[in-house]
């Protein structure tokens, strides 16, 4: 059994093809400020500081994580989910994985450093 969805005149997609576009934009965005802290050599909080994603994480480790998320979101576009940007399905779940970790990342941190940036110390 499986699930797809579809809406008028265009073909049915498999549902989990739509979740793979949608988790792959998610480690796509979220790659980018744990690259650019870690190779700016800034630290950053990751899932890995204590406490786990408010503590701050050592440029090394963002760079690593950043490239794991690099690493996800190929397999989740290319390989599993099989993105096409042509696609306007495809398109949608990924712009939307995109929009939500951006929108949580926005609100966590912005709780997180009262709006005025990560502690750089």
């Amino acid at each position: 059994m499986t699930f797809s969805v579809s809406w008028k005149g265009a073909p049915e997609m498999p549902i989990l093809h739509l979740i793979a576009c949608f988790f792959g934009g998610a480690a796509l965005l979220n790659a980018v400020p744990h690259l650019v802290s870690g190779v700016m050599g800034r630290r950053f909080p990751s899932p890995f500081a204590k406490p786990p994603g408010k503590g701050m994480s050592s440029a090394l480790v963002n760079v690593l994580w950043g490239f794991a998320n690099l690493a996800i979101a190929w397999l989740l576009l290319g390989r599993f989910g099989h993105f096409y940007p042509d696609e306007i399905g495809d398109v949608g779940a990924f712009a939307l994985g995109l929009l939500v970790i951006g929108l949580m990342g926005a609100f966590h941190f912005g709780g997180l450093n009262e709006g005025r940036g990560p502690d750089l110390t």
